[in-house]
């Protein structure tokens, strides 16, 4: 608490001023602060050379110490690390065919289809896209809410080119920081490429084929999920 009079005080030890306000009035900030000149700082001693230890040499025999004999005989050796890079666990709930519900990215609340898992873990899904505008991507399976509604996926064949390769975008030239930039030129947009619009033709084409087969499931994969008031995720059965 700041220090002030007694006719300052609301109670003993309660002050009617703020540390700002009695800072203030000290006008402490008026005077030049004086530092102290800093002390020579000492050279450090200097470190004792470390000399190994030598099984020839009498004199380091009788004077070396049972931890330099042990450490003499040791062989460094680099630690072995075995990581292997293995897919997470899949939930029992989603399975090939399982719709889902996207909670994040820019298609949340969006329902899809879900295709496979690929090596990376991720899930291979779609809306399909000429439905609800999902096209073939990965989502990470903790962003995502598995139903108890599943589309038949027996006819559908998953191409095996289908991996997170395939997702991975072309580098491209930025102009961010160039000249180029500083007198007004904008990016080239990119085009989508024309084999990702064939493959997603194809794969719509498939899987709406089986969704066609069960009534109001088109329907209900165009909607998007939302919560109204009073409704608690919990209690919801998806």
């Amino acid at each position: 608490m700041a220090k002030s009079t007694h006719r300052n005080q609301l109670a003993p030890g309660i002050s009617r001023l703020s540390r700002s306000q009695v800072f203030s009035q000290r006008a402490a900030y008026k005077v030049a602060k004086q530092s102290a000149p800093a002390a020579a700082t000492k050279a450090a001693p200097a470190a004792t050379p470390y000399t190994p230890y030598v099984k020839d040499d009498l004199l380091v025999q009788l004077t070396a110490t049972p931890q330099d004999k042990v450490a003499a005989t040791r062989v460094p050796r680099a630690k072995a690390v075995h990581k292997a890079q293995r897919a997470p666990r899949l939930r029992a709930s989603i399975t090939p065919g399982t719709v889902l519900i996207m909670l994040a990215g820019r298609f949340r609340g969006k329902r899809v289809v879900c295709l496979k898992q690929l090596p990376s873990g991720l899930l291979l899904v779609t809306g399909p896209f000429r439905l609800n505008g999902v096209p073939l991507r990965r989502v990470n399976a903790a962003y995502v809410i598995a139903t108890s509604t599943t589309v038949d996926l027996t006819g559908v064949t998953v191409d095996a080119k289908f991996t997170d390769e395939y997702f991975k975008r072309s580098p491209t030239a930025k102009l961010q920081g160039t000249e180029e930039e500083f007198f007004g030129a904008a990016a080239q947009p990119q085009e989508h490429p024309a084999h990702k619009i064939a493959d997603q033709k194809q794969v719509d084409q498939a899987v709406g084929a089986a969704i066609a087969q069960v009534p109001s499931l088109a329907a209900y994969l165009a909607s998007s999920f939302s919560l109204a008031k009073g409704q608690a995720p919990h209690k919801l059965k998806f």
